[in-house]
């Protein structure tokens, strides 16, 4: 099979597809693979590592796309795009299609097979590619609240660790769910007041055995959301409907009832964003006001970590794209369930 790695163009997306490594185990296969010059330059990877490793660098973006059938990416496609794309391309990326009627289009009009990394699943039933992204973005989320807390950020100086005689700042968390967990680990850590606020009760309690009353649990309510977030410095929109648009937990109103210079870090921005405010945001502009309230919404928080991402990334794609290319789209669907669940378009539908 023709694999095609094309260099990411979302804003300051400086992840790549796959490693060096993951290249050559592909080519020792006996599959080509077209990597676009520079595609991993933002993670570290020169082109010459991927050259050694046996992959093929290709100049135009256009040729890359033209010559191979397989596409493999880090995020959607952007508009500029959408042009390259053929019907006879299978596309393995982010594709969150819950929150983009844009791109569903586009991508039905070209008449491609789109397969969602963050739908697929394994024979467990769980989201394997989702998981380390999710994962780093929990993490990432706590320092990118603290940091937009600072007063010359547009924040209301908190330090969310506190001080001896002065109270910690207050981590208020939507979604107990990986990026849940990993977000109250953070924030356990640099040692804030955390509230977690979820509706599934048995990751609650994993939470409360693990912290052992270091955080407070609260199942999900709306009149209890209110008044939790209500005394928020941070909080973190960390919910997630697998394949659908994610639930607006926090509307308007809510907001205009916040502290002024708190922060909103609304990591389910892919999904839509669990906030009535939340409109997506990127690296080069990752926040705005509501009613003196920090929103940072960016959609691909990973790409501030990208070789730890790429890494983390590979790990989770390569088993798949592997299927894919030795057994061919529809033998691979078929023999992989999980895998079919992770189609999202196919032949304009």
């Amino acid at each position: 099979m023709v694999i095609g790695i094309p260099k990411e163009m979302k804003d300051h997306e400086f992840r790549v597809a796959l490693t060096p490594d993951a290249v050559h185990q592909l080519a020792t296969r006996g599959h080509a693979v077209l990597v676009e010059s520079g595609a991993g330059v933002g993670s570290g990877f020169p082109d010459s590592e991927f050259e050694e490793a046996g992959g093929r660098m290709i100049s135009s973006k256009k040729e890359l796309f033209e010559k191979a059938s397989f596409i493999v990416k880090v995020k959607e496609p952007q508009p500029e795009e959408y042009g390259f794309l053929l019907p006879h391309h299978t596309l393995f990326t982010y594709l969150h299609l819950a929150a983009s009627k844009k791109l569903t289009e586009a991508l039905l009009d070209i008449g491609c097979t789109a397969i969602a990394y963050e739908t697929t699943e394994s024979p467990e039933g769980r989201f394997p590619m989702l998981y380390p992204m999710s994962e780093i973005a929990g993490r990432l989320s706590i320092q990118i609240g603290a940091h937009y807390l600072e007063k010359l950020h547009g924040g209301k100086g908190t330090l969310l660790a506190g001080l001896p005689g002065v109270e910690a700042g207050h981590v208020v968390i939507l979604g107990s769910g990986t990026v849940g967990t990993a977000a109250t680990r953070i924030a356990v850590g640099m040692g804030a007041r955390v509230t977690v606020i979820s509706l599934d009760l048995d990751a609650l309690k994993r939470l409360d055995d693990r912290y052992r009353g270091r955080i407070r649990t609260l199942a999900s309510h709306q009149i209890r959301l209110e008044k939790f977030i209500n005394d928020a410095d941070l909080i973190i929109g960390a919910v997630m409907l697998p394949g659908a648009r994610t639930p607006r937990l926090i509307s308007r109103a809510m907001v205009n009832q916040l502290k002024p210079g708190s922060v909103l870090v609304d990591v389910a921005v892919d999904q839509g964003g669990c906030a009535e405010t939340t409109h997506p945001t990127t690296h080069s502009q990752p926040v705005y006001l509501v009613n003196d309230v920090v929103h940072y919404c960016v959609t691909n928080i990973p790409a501030l970590v990208p070789r730890t991402a790429t890494l983390a990334l590979t790990n989770a794609t390569l088993p798949f794209i592997v299927r894919l290319a030795e057994e061919g789209l529809d033998q691979a669907l078929q023999s992989h369930p999980g895998l079919a669940q992770g189609v999202n378009v196919k032949k304009g539908k």
